[in-house]
């Protein structure tokens, strides 16, 4: 038996899937947002970062010409200076940051140093000096690294001594800039906005249509989409509306044609029940009269399911635990034989939703109806609004229902009493137009056994 965590059972591209289902915002305008926002933050990087090698590059070819100024200056104020006077004149001069410089008998750079690159040289450009004026024209020059630092040695022309040079070349600092933090930031807040205002503005559509596919699956007569907006907005609205306009014709259709099947129906059973009384035999005619009573209940049973005639019923406003008291009552006062304590209801004295009026009460009519029939009472049970979602419950203290055919029950025709005695249980319609019912109201029912005895219908309808 596995006993670690669900999404370790998973392989390494579906725990991938998970995290990052877990992680993404479950809109599509926070995803679109998020997306747009990070390739915006790349984009910025991307920009910044050459920006920035832009700007080493800038700051390089400045220090090169400030340091390569710097040390001619120094070489030719040495050397144009009487030997006596060249140490303090040295003392005198003020060197930038990073540059010291001494006059020696002995050149610094020492054997054993690792040559200076190309690129650092070019900093302090020793070529510079070696192609000045004769006079001003070093007999050696050598230079060397170590620690970071340069090491130039300048042999004066008169090869009286040394001009030992130390330069520590500061690190480049692209980005350092007071501003530039704050000025990403307020970048980034600034597109952030747009960008989910776009993207709101841009998924709108998508969010009208979910609503107007909500409100048809609750109203086949809701009103239809505007089509107006963008082209692709437009066509979509234009499709949803024709696809509703069809739906509604089918229905239309059906309920004309079931109509007439229904109005064809019961003229030949009346005449039959006309034709039955003329029988001679009273036990004959008794059976005959039965079954074309059954018959006929069966036929507007059948008619009544199929037709759906809550379907043109406006939605409007209404009192949902009003409505479950006025269903208790009436199935209390149709069983005069069954004691009225037995059909109780427990919840908020008024509780409003929009829905349709005749349809819900016949919903919660059937199921209160199936209760008693199976269980001898019924119990209706409303809970305050959670989650968007109002709760309900039918419960009674019946056999139940095995688990295997809680299911199959909401099938037209489907009864699990085989005896077809429509005094135990009706036609086997009940349930299924109670759910379908529902279902059109954006809800639903199921069945469940209760632990200490019983059957409980339980509904839920959007708040």
């Amino acid at each position: 038996m596995w006993s670690g965590p669900p999404d370790a059972r998973l392989p390494v591209k579906g725990r991938a899937r998970s995290v990052l289902r877990r992680i993404l915002p479950p809109s599509l305008a926070g995803r679109t947002a998020l997306f747009l926002l990070l390739a915006l933050m790349a984009v910025q990087a991307a920009g910044l970062t050459i920006h920035a090698l832009d700007r080493v590059d800038l700051q390089r070819a400045a220090t090169e010409r400030e340091m390569s100024a710097r040390l001619f200056g120094l070489w030719r104020a040495i050397v144009v200076a009487p030997p006596e006077r060249r140490s303090s004149i040295l003392s005198d001069i003020e060197l930038p940051q990073g540059l010291e410089a001494t006059l020696d008998d002995q050149p610094v750079v020492r054997v054993g140093m690792l040559p200076a690159p190309p690129p650092v040289l070019r900093m302090v450009r020793p070529d510079f000096m070696m192609g000045g004026p004769p006079r001003l024209r070093p007999r050696e020059v050598q230079a060397g690294m170590r620690f970071g630092r340069i090491y130039l040695a300048i042999q004066l022309p008169d090869g009286t001594g040394w001009l030992n040079i130390s330069v520590h070349m500061p690190t480049p600092r692209p980005w350092h800039s007071e501003t530039f933090l704050m000025a990403f930031l307020l970048m980034t807040a600034a597109a952030a906005l747009l960008i989910v205002w776009a993207t709101r503005r841009l998924t709108r559509p998508v969010r009208d249509l979910a609503r107007a596919a909500n409100a048809l699956g609750r109203d086949v007569n809701a009103p239809p989409m505007p089509e107006d907006g963008p082209l692709e907005v437009a066509t979509a609205a234009h499709a949803f509306n024709t696809m509703a306009e069809r739906i509604r014709r089918f229905v239309g259709d059906r309920t004309q044609m079931l109509a007439a099947i229904g109005h064809d129906l019961r003229t030949p059973i009346t005449r039959l029940k006309l034709r039955a009384e003329f029988m001679e035999d009273d036990e004959q005619r008794a059976k005959m009269l039965a079954d074309l009573e059954e018959m006929e209940a069966m036929v507007n049973a059948t008619l009544a399911f199929a037709r759906d005639d809550a379907a043109a019923e406006p939605s409007v406003p209404l009192d949902i635990a009003a409505l479950c008291r006025t269903v208790l009552d009436e199935a209390a006062d149709a069983r005069p034989d069954v004691d009225p304590e037995a059909f109780t209801y427990s919840g908020p004295e008024r509780l409003t939703l929009r829905g349709r009026p005749i349809a819900l009460k016949r919903a919660l009519a059937n199921l209160v109806a199936n209760a008693a029939n199976y269980g001898g009472g019924a119990r209706v049970i409303l809970s305050p609004p959670s989650g968007g979602q109002i709760h309900l419950r039918v419960v009674d203290d019946g056999p139940g229902i095995p688990v295997e055919s809680q299911e199959a029950v909401f099938q037209p025709f489907r009864r699990l009493e085989v005896s077809r005695n429509r005094e135990t249980g009706g036609v086997g319609l009940g349930l299924p137009i109670a759910r379908n019912i529902l279902r059109a109201h954006g809800g639903d029912v199921v069945l469940q056994n209760r632990p200490e005895g019983g059957l409980a219908a339980l509904v839920n309808l959007p708040a």
